[in-house]
């Protein structure tokens, strides 16, 4: 896909629903810059999760501010990326896209029974425990987000050709 402005996706949606995954398939199948959220959390997240404490907004701002920079970064430069960060919140996301245009949101659902599934079966600082935690929290983002949602239970590739197609309707 080539534009002349870039852009940036952030793949969105609880843990265990594949953001990771479809964000470097993504980013590989175009060549584009990977990010991985969950590499931006400062130490206090990450243990506070090991110890099944869910993060709150305060503990996720630093988080989400090292995310916006990292997206300012690749839209001041000209890069396309991607990057997985559950964005659980609409005020999240308004904190990642007010960086600049080209930010695009898409949110992968994923069924709970297949979300539990998931996480019992991953290495993670974040236990399955906050599953519900992170339910709970999720806004699931509308048309003015400048979102498309996925299921996250089909295969890679269709989503792929769905996410593609949606850019590209965006950029035209």
């Amino acid at each position: 896909m080539t534009n002349e402005t870039a852009l940036v996706i952030v793949m969105m949606g609880v843990s265990g629903s594949g953001k990771s995954t479809l964000g470097k398939a993504l980013a590989d199948a175009e060549g584009w810059d990977f990010q991985e959220g969950d590499d931006l959390h400062p130490q206090a997240n990450i243990d506070k999760m090991r110890a099944g404490q869910p993060l709150d907004d305060d503990d996720r701002a630093p988080w989400l501010q090292r995310i916006a920079d990292w997206i300012a970064d690749e839209l001041r430069h000209q890069r396309n990326g991607v990057v997985a960060c559950s964005a659980l919140k609409q005020s999240y996301r308004e904190i990642l896209g007010q960086v600049g245009a080209g930010v695009y949101f898409v949110h992968i659902g994923v069924s709970r029974d297949e979300l539990r599934r998931r996480l019992q079966h991953r290495d993670h600082f974040m236990p399955a425990s906050l599953l519900e935690s992170q339910l709970q929290a999720l806004e699931i983002p509308d048309d003015s987000e400048n979102s498309l949602t996925v299921s996250g239970e089909t295969p890679v590739e269709e989503i792929l050709t769905q996410i593609r197609k949606w850019i590209a309707l965006k950029n035209h």
